[in-house]
């Protein structure tokens, strides 16, 4: 059985797929007992979760749209340094790397709450239609990456003139 990709949520807030198929956890996995603590008295019980131990890349969550000449990408990097953020782009795939580095503050356990994800990410992107890379634009707007991908015209024809040697 294929491992199913965690997505960005399940990564961020460290929840795991229990499919009801699988009675126990295979003993290859990896796993790391989460305890949470009680904040200022609250009455909740102490809640356990699992989440795999090993590090992996987050996927970067995005909306994808089209507009009669372009395909626009939009990303929330804030918090990425410019220079971390790496964006790839092909006739039909965009793939988006970076890595939020954390700004050390305070110590772990002087914290009450730590939900903001923090270290490597990626996505990549199959475009719906073939793109102009060579007129493509990539702008960073209060923390959001804005990709704008001219959509290559199919039906644009031009006429050569043929020159003698």
């Amino acid at each position: 059985m294929a491992k199913e990709k965690k997505s960005f949520f399940e990564r961020l807030t460290g929840t795991v797929r229990v499919d009801e198929d699988e009675a126990e956890v295979p003993a290859t996995n990896k796993l790391k007992k989460i305890t949470t603590n009680k904040v200022g008295g609250d009455s909740h019980d102490t809640e356990d979760a699992w989440i795999e131990a090993e590090a992996t890349e987050a996927e970067l969550t995005v909306d994808v749209f089209q507009t009669p000449d372009a395909i626009v990408i939009k990303a929330m990097t804030a918090g990425v340094d410019p220079n971390d953020l790496d964006v790839s782009i092909a006739r039909d795939m965009v793939i988006i790397r970076g890595h939020r580095e954390e700004e050390k503050t305070a110590r772990t356990e002087d914290y009450f709450i730590q939900e903001l994800y923090w270290g490597s990410f990626s996505r990549t992107i199959t475009l719906p239609e073939e793109i102009d890379v060579d007129e493509a634009e990539a702008v960073g707007k209060h923390g959001l990456l804005i990709l704008k991908l001219p959509k290559l015209d199919k039906k644009r024809q031009t006429k050569l003139k043929v020159k003698t040697i």
